[in-house]
């Protein structure tokens, strides 16, 4: 059986571990909350490579994308170089193929006609192939880049204005502490109104699940979540402030669906190449073997007359 760990800098409250089987081969999937402990993030990691088939870096990422570069997170990149066995990933692959599958396929089915929705990604940069394939829809869309990382009311209203900011200050923004730009630890079992405007303006709120979490409004009624990394109680809490759709870009496994740095491991782990070495096209045509399709959810339907649908 393969092992994919996913070591992240989250509340262990989030911990999961499940079989499943992919392809003819069987995967135990690891998920293990440090706190926002970063020595014991960097004990985690180094204790088990080596001896698992893929380690995945959750909670933080390796660097941000955008614009045909990559901003290495100098924090992060300092532990992950002690890794010398295990391949490392952080769910960028998918971010760049599923996720920006996901946009089209919605919209070629009719699911949402992003030409013709407000969409609000909360971190474009952290979600950048699902940004860039919004974006060609030619829809409204708020990028909320300074506001849900550094905390300024500044919204972004096209990618070309994103390019201006990447470019002058992500590379100071690598150099910070990861905790001053994402929810670690405790800080993801809070959640903060603010930004109420924003949410309710949005047809579609978009990105990483702890993102959007961290700043909830008490109701969004009829809006659509696309995201991942949901557990039970995200599910229910979103029920309770009257989501319509929740949409998953990774595959729900009991009762979970995993981060994109995990579902990222299993595919490094079934092509058996670096994960620097890997296509975009080699990602999706493994997408198609398995006969991925985003996950819908109609949050309306009261529980126990629904069943999860792999079908847009």
């Amino acid at each position: 059986m393969k092992h994919i760990l996913s070591i992240s800098l989250g509340s262990s409250r989030r911990d999961k571990t499940a079989e499943v089987e992919m392809l003819g081969e069987r995967f135990l999937l690891e998920r293990r909350g440090t706190d926002g402990d970063l020595e014991r993030f960097a004990q985690f990691l180094g204790e088990n490579d080596g001896y698992v088939d893929c380690l995945c870096i959750g909670g933080t990422n390796l660097g941000l994308h955008w614009g045909g570069r990559f901003y290495p997170f100098r924090q992060i990149q300092q532990i992950v170089r002690r890794i010398k066995q295990t391949p490392v990933v952080d769910g960028a692959g998918l971010k760049d193929t599923l996720e920006r599958q996901t946009i089209n396929i919605l919209q070629q089915q009719g699911t949402v006609d992003f030409s013709q929705t407000k969409t609000l990604v909360v971190c474009a940069t952290d979600r950048f192939g699902m940004t860039e394939a919004i974006a060609k829809l030619a829809g409204q869309y708020i990028l909320g880049d300074f506001m849900f990382n550094v905390g300024l009311p500044i919204r972004l209203h096209s990618t070309r204005s994103l390019d201006i900011a990447a470019f002058l200050l992500l590379p100071v923004v690598r150099r910070l502490p990861f905790r001053w730009l994402y929810p670690t630890g405790g800080k993801q079992d809070e959640i903060v109104p603010k930004w109420e405007s924003c949410y309710q303006w949005a047809d579609v709120i978009a990105g990483d699940f702890l993102v959007i979490r961290r700043h909830l409004p008490d109701k969004l009624t009829g809006k659509i979540i696309i995201t991942n990394s949901t557990t039970e109680e995200d599910v229910a809490l979103l029920r309770e402030r009257d989501v319509r759709l929740l949409i998953t870009t990774t595959p729900v496994i009991e009762e979970r669906s995993f981060a994109t740095n995990v579902m990222e491991g299993v595919f490094v782990t079934l092509i058996g190449q670096p994960p620097g070495q890997i296509s975009a096209e080699q990602y999706m045509e493994l997408a198609r073997r398995m006969n991925w399709q985003p996950v819908v959810r109609d949050l309306t339907v009261p529980l126990g007359e629904y069943s999860e649908s792999e079908d847009t």
